[in-house]
């Protein structure tokens, strides 16, 4: 049982190996002693993301779960409690990312940045789980911003939740591009130098890199 620490967020299995899992009967284990040994937390991830964690008993090898009773207080049982999530808690940082958006353009974008400009996204506010950033590495300027919001917000006569990025572009063009359709004003941006286009396949992915490259590069000024 992990909880929602692994909510919402994706592994990186080229990542396991490195950390320290090993491949077990067609999935990943990792090990780790806690409470100066006398316990063992055993991770188990499966090739399609499946996680799985428990505490044994290092000498019994009997499953410990007291640590899983929200009743159940002491300073022993705390320390295990701490030291069993501090081990979760590296390997979500490590091992996984964020997996917040579900289009496959949202995701292309995502493959997209990483391998061009070896950038990722970045959950800058914790009351806003759903935004993210992505900025240039030198000057750190954002040039992007994914978000899901309620197609509504943006004008349109549809209900349902949808994938957005928003990209700077030079004011000149904004009236030219700016329909209410495929492009619209930069939501929550300054909307002189942003637009916003949904992630549903209303404009195509070759465009929306080549609006990207052209974000990347205002971002430079």
């Amino acid at each position: 049982m992990t909880g929602t620490l692994f909510k919402n967020r994706k592994v990186r299995i080229e990542r396991l190996l490195p950390f320290g899992f090993s491949e077990s009967e067609g999935a990943y284990v990792y090990s780790k002693s806690i409470v100066d040994g006398q316990f063992e937390v055993i991770v188990t991830i499966t090739k399609e993301g499946e996680v799985s964690a428990g505490v044994i008993d290092s000498l019994s090898r009997e499953p410990y779960v007291l640590h899983r009773v929200p009743d159940a207080t002491g300073s022993f049982v705390g320390r295990v409690r701490e030291e069993y999530g501090s081990v979760l808690s590296t390997i979500d940082d490590a091992c996984f990312e964020f997996d917040v958006f579900k289009s496959e353009n949202a995701k292309e974008v995502i493959r997209y940045v990483r391998e061009k400009y070896q950038d990722e996204l970045q959950f800058l506010w914790k009351r806003f789980p759903d935004n993210a950033i992505l900025r240039r590495q030198d000057n750190a300027k954002w040039y992007a911003a994914l978000l899901i919001l309620h197609k509504k917000k943006l004008g349109l006569n549809a209900e349902g939740m949808v994938d957005i990025i928003n990209l700077r572009v030079k004011p000149e063009s904004l009236d030219s591009l700016v329909d209410g359709k495929r492009y619209f004003p930069g939501f929550h941006m300054n909307k002189k130098h942003w637009i916003t286009i949904c992630l549903d396949g209303s404009v195509s992915i070759e465009e929306i890199f080549s609006r990207i490259d052209d974000s990347f590069a205002l971002a430079m000024r």
